[in-house]
């Protein structure tokens, strides 16, 4: 399999070897920051049993709040494909981009002019240094790859990490398809 080098835009798709670390298992993480200071990614495919409105009472709408990582859980994080409606936001790559101007993101989510397939929200995030997440790789812990999906929003955070395994072929298949507990097979 080709390793890429983990940069802005890249996912993280976790090897089947984690399957004991209770926060990173079967992951996939969006990398927002990549530099010499280190990297920033959210968890693309954890939800949690939160919704939006059970976090910030004054926007009354239902959107998942999704794991973004082990760093700063009390905070709230969103990246989004709509700049032209957000100020502020921050280009990642493509059509994402991450933050803004809550304010008027508020504004926007109670008048429901973003959709839920506009934007993500996350919990924390996850965060190396360079060193560390080098030797994460160097570990097998983590393969990078392209991200190919024209909207990450829409992609089904179940499926996600077993779907990237089916496309690394060969013993990744086995993996994808074992059961999330394996006392279970």
């Amino acid at each position: 399999m080709l390793e890429l080098n983990p940069s802005k835009g890249k996912l993280l798709v976790a090897e089947p070897s984690i399957l004991n670390d209770k926060e990173f298992n079967r992951s996939v993480i969006y990398l927002t920051e990549h530099n010499k200071d280190g990297c920033i990614g959210f968890i693309l495919n954890k939800p949690t049993d939160f919704v939006l409105k059970d976090l910030i009472p004054e926007i009354n709408i239902d959107y998942t709040i999704f794991h973004g990582g082990p760093v700063e859980q009390e905070n709230l994080y969103f990246m989004h494909k709509v700049p032209h409606l957000i100020p502020n936001s921050i280009k990642i790559d493509k059509n994402i981009y991450w933050g803004g101007d809550f304010d008027v993101l508020t504004e926007l989510l109670n008048s429901k002019e973003i959709e839920a397939t506009d934007i993500r929200f996350f919990l924390g995030y996850t965060g190396w240094s360079i060193t560390q997440l080098d030797e994460e790789l160097r570990e097998a812990t983590w393969v990078v790859v392209n991200n190919k999906y024209p909207n990450l929003f829409k992609v089904n955070s179940n499926d996600i990490w077993k779907n990237q395994l089916l496309t690394f072929g060969g013993e990744y298949q086995i993996w994808a398809n074992a059961p999330k507990n394996p006392a279970l097979n």
